[in-house]
C-alpha cells in the first residue's frame, strides 16, 4: 500500500481514522456519531473527509444499500511512522538525535518515559 506509506494527516483526519481503527468497518453516519462528543461536525463534512482519505488510498469504502462504508486501509503504525518520517525530516533535517533532545529539553519527555527510551534501546541493541 505505497499512498499510505507517505501520508501526513490533518488533526481532524486522524480522528477520523482513529474511529475507524477502533472499528472494523463505520458509514459516515457511524463517524459522525463517534466524533459528536468531541466535534460538532456536519454529515457532509464528515462524507467529505471520508471521501478525500478514500481518493488517498488512506481508507476504502463499500456500498451497502445507499450508503457507503468505510475501513482502514492504512493501519495506525503506517500513519504514524510516516508523519514523524516527515516531521524528522522537515524540522529536524533527518537528526533523530536532535529530535529527542528537543523532546528532552522541552520536558516532553519525563523521567518515566526516559526509563521507558532506555529499556527499549536496550531490547534493541540486543537484537
Amino acid at each position: 500500500m505505497s499512498r499510505a506509506d507517505d501520508v501526513a494527516l490533518s488533526e481532524l483526519q486522524i480522528a477520523v481514522m482513529r474511529v475507524l481503527w477502533s472499528r472494523e468497518e463505520a458509514s459516515t453516519a457511524d463517524v459522525a456519531q463517534a466524533l459528536a462528543e468531541q466535534r460538532d461536525l456536519a454529515h457532509t463534512t464528515v462524507a467529505t473527509l471520508l471521501s478525500r482519505l478514500e481518493k488517498r488510498g488512506v481508507v476504502a469504502a463499500r456500498r451497502d444499500g445507499r450508503q457507503l462504508v468505510y475501513r482502514a486501509v492504512a493501519s495506525e503504525d503506517q500513519v504514524r511512522r510516516s508523519m514523524v518520517a516527515g516531521l524528522l525530516s522537515a524540522v529536524f533535517g533527518g537528526d533523530a538525535p536532535a529530535l529527542v533532545s528537543h523532546l528532552v529539553r522541552e520536558s516532553e519527555i519525563d523521567a518515566g518515559d526516559l526509563d521507558r527510551i532506555k529499556r527499549l534501546l536496550a531490547k534493541a541493541r540486543s537484537k
